[in-house]
This record gives structure tokens, sequence and C-alpha cells, in this order.
């Protein structure tokens, strides 16, 4: 993968944007070093990571990667096999990612995601209700109280999770994007993974409703049954599946609404103008996106053959690494001040929800949740302020998710 010697990324994402600036000093590709050792290509430019994105000869099949006999024997290379090793969406390339689409698509319509807005609100009154009560004066940590139960009480309800799992499933989710777990962990997460998704199609078999779990399953058996023109789904991609959509659609958004939260309590005079009117709650959202990005990098891309790019060579089979954080902060797509949070942008282009065929399918319940959260907490708590000084938050432990491990509060001057 080329005779310079690659930049260790931090697992413990500890300065995100740090790590983005000084990689982009080095050029608009990369050689890094993934934990464990795993050697990716990293892309500093926006435009440069559109167009592998979009790139036919870039695949997310890990089948083109020629490290994967490697990352199989390898135990310190255990934890990328569940970003890369499952069978879904994420992972698929031509015609096996379009006959997943095709089979999970109709699940995610404008009607389902606008039917979840009376429950999205009623969550979050419910979850503003139970701050209120707090004893005046004390410090409420933002993400446990809100951010965090939003969204996983939101995808639960969405996908029939019954109340006696979604503790361990939130714990599962949590695990997934931690990226300073050791191999014993990290087999672990596997090996979970590996039975509390099973459990919850065995539950929604004997217990089917009205959520996405029930649908997929019932994909699942017509397909098996040869009923919808021949396109499969296999139980492997069932569970697959599930993981993706409920992880996708729990940790990415808990992190959107904390980053919001976040940006603009250091933000003040943006929170004044936002509360005013002046700014209007979606350019905040799009804004924060684009500035703090729930997935920071997201692993891998592989090449099928060779591209040359700014003078360098990715060779076939090399990893790349999907690198929004980069992008987003990218000077010559945002401007000198790219680096800097501004909610007044003129709607420039971000791709913090992918783009093409792998563009996120639950971006409009993401959209949805942070628009019902934001507005009604800074109603309910105009005086919300940080708790701590902002240099002592800490990132959650990884260096793909982008958010804060906690986010103390007061609620009241």
């Amino acid at each position: 993968m080329g005779s310079a010697a690659p930049v260790v990324l931090d697992p413990f994402g500890r300065d995100l944007p740090g790590e983005v600036r000084r990689l982009r000093d080095l050029g608009p590709l990369v050689l890094v070093e993934l934990p464990g050792g795993i050697p990716a290509w990293a892309v500093t430019r926006h435009d440069l990571l559109k167009d592998l994105i979009l790139n036919p000869l870039v695949s997310k099949d890990k089948r083109h990667w020629r490290l994967l006999p490697r990352a199989a024997a390898e135990p310190a290379w255990t934890w990328i096999l569940t970003w890369i090793g499952v069978s879904n969406m994420l992972s698929a390339y031509g015609e096996e990612h379009r006959r997943l689409r095709r089979l999970i698509a109709p699940s995610f319509t404008a009607r389902r995601t606008k039917a979840m807005q009376p429950i999205v609100e009623g969550i979050v009154a419910e979850l503003l209700d139970a701050m209120a009560a707090l004893p005046s004066g004390q410090a409420v940590d933002l993400r446990a109280a809100y951010a965090h139960p939003l969204p996983m009480r939101v995808i639960c309800e969405l996908f029939g999770v019954p109340a006696h799992m979604r503790e361990e499933m939130a714990r599962m989710m949590e695990a997934i994007m931690d990226t300073t777990a050791t191999p014993e962990q990290a087999a672990a997460t596997a090996a979970q993974i590996g039975t509390v998704l099973p459990a919850l199609v065995a539950y929604k078999r004997e217990h089917p409703g009205d959520d996405l779990t029930t649908e997929l399953i019932n994909v699942r058996d017509n397909s098996a049954a040869g009923v919808g023109g021949g396109a499969s789904l296999s139980d492997d991609e069932l569970r697959d599946t599930l993981l993706l959509l409920i992880a996708a659609g729990h940790e990415t958004t808990v992190n959107l609404i904390g980053n919001a939260v976040h940006a603009l309590l250091t933000h003040p005079d943006q929170l004044r103008r936002t509360l005013a009117g002046e700014i209007g709650w979606e350019a905040v959202i799009e804004e924060t996106l684009r500035w703090a990005p729930s997935i920071a990098n997201l692993p891998l891309r592989f090449a099928i053959e060779a591209i040359d790019v700014d003078g360098a060579r990715i060779e076939a089979g090399d990893a790349i690494i999907t690198t929004y954080l980069a992008a987003g902060h990218d000077p010559d797509q945002h401007g000198p001040d790219a680096t800097r949070f501004d909610a007044t942008r003129q709607g420039e282009e971000h791709l913090a929800f992918g783009i093409g065929v792998h563009r996120c399918i639950g971006a409009p319940l993401a959209r949805q949740e942070a628009l019902a959260a934001l507005p009604a907490l800074f109603a309910r708590f105009p005086e919300l302020s940080l708790a701590v000084e902002e240099d002592r938050l800490a990132h959650v432990p990884s260096f793909i998710a982008h958010g804060w491990n906690e986010l103390p509060v007061h609620l009241h001057r």
C-alpha cells in the first residue's frame, strides 16, 4: 500500500478534528493504520471522497479486500469483521446491494416515517418531564437523560423490540462502536450479535406486530416461499439487516442530538439567534451533520482495480476508509472557516448520510427526531448551559462514532 509509514489513528477518537487537520496537511490521500494495525487509505477532501464513493471500481464487498484471509486469522482484527463481515446493505456491492435495497426499502416509506411523529413527540415530552422533575441545581448528563433514550426508544418502537430486550440491545450497539475494545471484547460482541438478534427474530415470529422486524421476517418468509419475483433474503441477511438498521437508527441519532446541543451551547450567539427565529432548526441540524457528523470514519471500502489519485496509487485490494468528518471540514468545499460551526451557511452539500446507492435509508427519521428533540429541549429549558468546561468533555471511545460520552448540563441558571 505504498512506502510511506502509515499514520496511526487514535482508537479513542480523542481529537478527531485535530486528527483530520493533521491528515489534510499530508495530502488528499493518506495511508493510515486502524486499530490492530489494519492499513487503509484515508481521504481528506470532499470532492475526492465523493468521487471514490461513486466510483464503480470501489466496492463495499469484503471479498475484494486482499487482506481478508489475514483478518479472519488475526485476533487483533476481530473488530473489523463486525463491520465488513456482515451480510447486509452496508457490505454489499452491485446487484447484491440492489437486491437487498429493493427488499428493504418498502419498509422505509415516507408514510411510516410520518406516522412515527406522534410517537417521537410523546417520548420527547416524557423525557423532558423526567428532567424537569430532577432536583433544582443538579447537573444532568444530557446524553443519558435525553439524547440516548429518545432514539433508542424510537428505534425499539419502530422495530417492535420488547422491553426486556432493550437494555441488552443498547449495550450491544455501543460495544460495536467502541474501537478501543480488546480482541476478547470484540469476540464477545460478535457472539452477542449472534444471540441477541436471532432472539429478537424468534420473539417476533411468536409475537408479530405492525413493526419493521415483523415486515422483514415476512420478506424473508415470502422470499423463501418464492413470493416476490424470486428476490431472496437469507437468515443471515435478515439478522445483519436488523443489526444495520437498529444500530444506524440509534447510535447515530444519539450523537446528532448531542452534537447539536453541544454546538449551540458553545456558540451562544447562534443559540440566541436560533431561539429568536433568525436561524432555522433545520439549518442547525444540517450544519451539525457537516461540522460534527455522527459517523466520522466508516470502515471499509475496497479498490477492485488500481486507482491513481493525485500522485498516489490505491492498489487493487487496498482498503479505503470513508472519512465523513474530513469531508465536512474541507476548506475547498466549505470555505476557509470550514472548521467553525456556522448554521447560517447556505445549504452547502455534506456527505454525513452518504451519497449514491449507499445513502442512509433512515436519514428522514434521524432528521425528524432531531427536529422534534432540539426545539422542545430549548423551549423547556431556555437557560440550558454546560455544567463543565468544554475541554473536560470526553469523546465516546471510537474513531468511528463522533459524539460525547457524557454531556453534563445545568437546566437552569
